[in-house]
C-alpha cells in the first residue's frame, strides 16, 4: 500500500498566514495530497511554551482551520514539542499541564498528532525510556487517529551528534521495540537534508524501528541562517515512485515561501506519477504553469541557478534590483498564484526572509 503524501509546516522563521494555510488546504485536496499539519517552529505554545495556557485565540483559529481540512476532504495534524519535558521527572504536576495541551487538540479535532523531540539534548543515560514514558502515556490519551513521534536522533546524519551529544547506544532500536505499535516514527534520511532515498537505506531504518518509518522530507525547505539564502525550487529529484511503498507517511517541509513551495509539491506528485518516465525539467516548467502561469514558469526557470546556486550572499545589488524589476511585472496578474509567487520572490531578494541565528536558536 502506499504512503499517503501531504504537508508538515514545520520550519524555522516567518510563518505562513492563517490564508495561506486555508489556501493550502483546497490545493493539496485538488491535486492528490492527503494531509497538513501544523507545526511551526515559531509558534511557541506547541514548542518551548507548552507549560503555558494556550491562547483561546490560537485555539479557536485552529479549530477552523481543522473545520477547512476535514471539509475539503484531507486530514489535519498538529506538531508539539513538549520542550526537554525528558530532562525533570514526569510526575502529576508534568502530566497535567500536558493533559491540558492534550485536551486542546482533542477539542480542535486533530486527526495526526506529531509529538516531536527533534532539535533538543541527547546524551543522557535512559533517553529512550524517558522518552517512550512520555509519548506512550500521551499515545493513549490522544484521539488522533494517527501519532507520529520524532525523536531526537531522526537521522543518520552525523551533525545531530555534534549539535546534541552522542546518541545512546540502542537509542532508536528500544524506540522501536517499545513504543506503541499503532504510532509511526519521523525520519529524514540519511541527512537532515537527504537528497535522495535508496531501498537500502529505508528498508534498512525499518529494521531498526521495527516499522515503516513516516519520512519528514526536509526538501523544499529552507529556514536556518545558511539556507534561507537560496529559494529551493528545482524539481525534486532522487524519490523515485517506489519508495511510497516504503512508507508509512511522506510529509514535506516547505519553504517559507508558501506559493513557490507548491512547485516542488507538484514535481513530488509528478515524480510518484510518472516513475521511469519522470522528467525533473520539464515536471518544473508544468508545475510553476500551474501554480502561476507559464510566462513566470519560463522566468523562474532561467533564474534558478540564481536562486538556487548563487543565492542572495553571492548576487550583487545590481543583480538584485535586475531580478526584483524582472518579477514586479506580475504583481497585479490575477492568474492562480502568479502575484504571490512574484512577491516571495522579491521579498526574498528583498531580505524578508532571514533567518538570523538568534532567532533559530531561541525558537
Amino acid at each position: 500500500m502506499n504512503a499517503q503524501i501531504g504537508v508538515i509546516e514545520g520550519f524555522y522563521g516567518e510563518q505562513w498566514s492563517w490564508g495561506e494555510r486555508v489556501d493550502y488546504t483546497i490545493f493539496l485536496r485538488k491535486h492528490g495530497f492527503a494531509f497538513y499539519i501544523y507545526a511551526p517552529k515559531a509558534d511557541g505554545y506547541l514548542r518551548k511554551k507548552w507549560r503555558e495556557p494556550f491562547p483561546k485565540s490560537l485555539e479557536e483559529k485552529l479549530t477552523k482551520l481543522a473545520g477547512h481540512c476535514h471539509s475539503v476532504g484531507i486530514e489535519f495534524g498538529i506538531g508539539f514539542s513538549p520542550y526537554e519535558i525528558y530532562l525533570s521527572a514526569f510526575n502529576l504536576q508534568v502530566k497535567n499541564l500536558l493533559q491540558q495541551r492534550l485536551d486542546v487538540f482533542n477539542r480542535i479535532g486533530v486527526d495526526k498528532l506529531g509529538i516531536l523531540m527533534d532539535d533538543m539534548k541527547g546524551d543522557l543515560p535512559g533517553l529512550a525510556e524517558r522518552q517512550l514514558e512520555v509519548v506512550n502515556w500521551m499515545a493513549a490519551r490522544s484521539s488522533a487517529r494517527q501519532l507520529v513521534f520524532c525523536p531526537t536522533y531522526y537521522s543518520s546524519d552525523p551533525v545531530l551528534e555534534k549539535l546534541f551529544g552522542k546518541m545512546p547506544e540502542g537509542y532508536l532500536e528500544k524506540l522501536g521495540s517499545e513504543l506503541d505499535k499503532k504510532a509511526s516514527i519521523f525520519w529524514t534520511g540519511e541527512q537532515v537534508c537527504s537528497k535522495s532515498y535508496t531501498p537500502e537505506h529505508l528498508n534498512g531504518i525499518s529494521g531498526k524501528l521495527g516499522r515503516k518509518p513516516f519520512l519528514w522530507d526536509n526538501y523544499p525547505v529552507n529556514d536556518g541562517p545558511r539556507m534561507c539564502k537560496f529559494l529551493h525550487l528545482r524539481a525534486v529529484t532522487g524519490r523515485p515512485a517506489g519508495m511510497r511503498e516504503l512508507l508509512s507517511g511522506h510529509a514535506v517541509n516547505p519553504m517559507n515561501q508558501a506559493a513557490l513551495s507548491k512547485i516542488v509539491l507538484l514535481t513530488l506528485k509528478a515524480s510518484f506519477e510518472k516513475g521511469p518516465a519522470y522528467d525533473s525539467d520539464k515536471a518544473f516548467v508544468k508545475a510553476a504553469g500551474i501554480v502561476a502561469c507559464h510566462e513566470l514558469a519560463l522566468l523562474l526557470k532561467r533564474d534558478l541557478p540564481a536562486f538556487m546556486d548563487k543565492g542572495l550572499d553571492v548576487l550583487t545589488d545590481e543583480e538584485k534590483e535586475s531580478l526584483k524589476d524582472d518579477y514586479s511585472g506580475f504583481l497585479e496578474s490575477h492568474q492562480n498564484d502568479t502575484a504571490q509567487a512574484a512577491r516571495e520572490v522579491i521579498d526574498w531578494l528583498s531580505g524578508r526572509y532571514n533567518v538570523t541565528k538568534d532567532l533559530f536558536l531561541t525558537q
